[in-house]
C-alpha cells in the first residue's frame, strides 16, 4: 500500500471545562482554530509530502476548518487525548502516513520553525520528536515566578547531550547547584522548556496508544512519560524562543493576555490564505 510521508493533525475537541468550545473562540478577531491552521499552513509551505487536517468531534468545528479549505476528520468524542485523536484521524486516511505530527489546537503561537524541525528529525530517523527551548536566566526567573501562581503550567525537560529526552516534569529540572557561579559564567541556564508539539512514526504512536496510561504519567500529568516508560526514545529538537509565550490557550485570562501582547507587539499569526 502506498504511504503518504507526513500527516499534520490539529486536534480540536469541542468540550473544554475551562474554556467551552475553545477552538471557535476569537482572539483579536481571529478564532483560535483559524490561527492554528494559518500557523501550520505557513510552516508546511513548500513541503511536498505533508498533509494538514483538523481532527474533531464537532460538526461546527469541522465546517469552520473547511471554510478555509482545511480538511477535517470526524473522530469519536470519547477519545481523551490529542494524540489519540491524531491517530484516529490517520487511520481514516486512504494512504497511511509514515509520520504523524500532533499540533495542539490551543497553541497557535508556536516557535517559528518548530513544526519543520520536528518533521526533519523524523525524516532523519527519530521515532518521536518534540521541540525544546533553552532558557536564559531571565526566562528561567520568569518561569519560576509563573510557577508560584500556576505550579502545573509549563513543562521542563532534562536531555542528554545527543538530544535524547531523559525526563519531562512539571517541576523545574534539573536542580542547579552553585547557581550564582553558573549565572556569572554562561548566558543560558541548563533548563530546557518543552513545547507541546509531537511528531511520531506511525508505529511509535500506535504502540503508545495501545498502552494504558502509566502511574508516573498520571502523577505528572504528562503523557510523553508513557513513551519513556515504554522504552521509546524521544528526540528533543532545540528551537528559538517564540515572539509570544508558547504555552496554550486554556482560560479567559490567557485570551486577555495574548490579546494584550498582540496589541503591544503586533500579530505573529500569518495571513490565512483560504486556498
Amino acid at each position: 500500500m502506498a504511504t503518504a510521508p507526513t500527516l499534520v493533525v490539529i486536534p480540536a475537541r469541542a468540550g473544554s471545562s475551562r474554556l467551552p468550545r475553545k477552538p471557535l473562540r476569537p482572539i483579536a478577531g481571529r478564532t483560535l482554530l483559524h490561527r492554528t491552521i494559518a500557523m501550520a499552513r505557513a510552516a508546511t509551505a513548500g513541503l511536498r509530502d505533508a498533509d494538514l487536517l483538523v481532527a474533531t468531534d464537532d460538526e461546527e468545528i469541522a465546517a469552520h476548518a473547511q471554510a478555509v479549505n482545511c480538511k477535517a476528520a470526524m473522530t469519536d468524542s470519547m477519545i481523551a487525548t490529542g494524540s489519540g485523536r491524531a491517530l484516529a484521524a490517520a487511520r481514516q486516511s486512504a494512504t497511511p502516513p509514515r509520520f504523524i505530527v500532533n499540533l495542539q489546537g490551543d497553541s497557535p503561537f508556536q516557535p517559528e520553525g518548530a513544526l519543520r524541525a520536528v518533521i526533519a528529525a523524523l525524516e532523519t530517523g527519530a521515532e518521536v520528536a518534540t521541540p525544546v527551548i533553552a532558557l536564559d536566566w531571565p526566562a528561567l526567573d520568569a518561569l519560576r515566578e509563573h510557577k508560584m501562581r500556576s505550579p502545573f503550567s509549563g513543562t521542563t525537560c532534562a536531555r542528554a547531550p545527543d538530544g535524547r529526552a531523559l525526563w519531562f516534569s512539571k517541576n523545574i529540572i534539573p536542580a542547579i547547584r552553585d547557581e550564582d557561579a553558573l549565572r556569572r559564567s554562561q548566558a543560558l541556564s541548563p533548563v530546557w522548556r518543552h513545547v507541546g508539539l509531537y511528531g511520531y512514526t506511525l508505529d511509535a504512536l500506535t504502540r503508545f496508544e495501545a498502552t494504558a496510561p502509566t502511574t508516573l504519567e498520571n502523577l505528572e500529568g504528562l503523557e510523553q512519560l508513557r513513551l519513556l516508560e515504554l522504552g521509546i526514545p524521544v528526540t528533543t529538537v532545540p528551537v528559538a524562543p517564540p515572539r509570544f509565550d508558547s504555552s496554550g490557550i486554556d482560560t479567559e485570562a490567557d485570551i486577555t493576555r495574548v490579546e494584550a501582547l498582540i496589541a503591544a507587539h503586533g500579530d505573529p499569526t500569518p495571513p490565512l490564505d483560504p486556498g
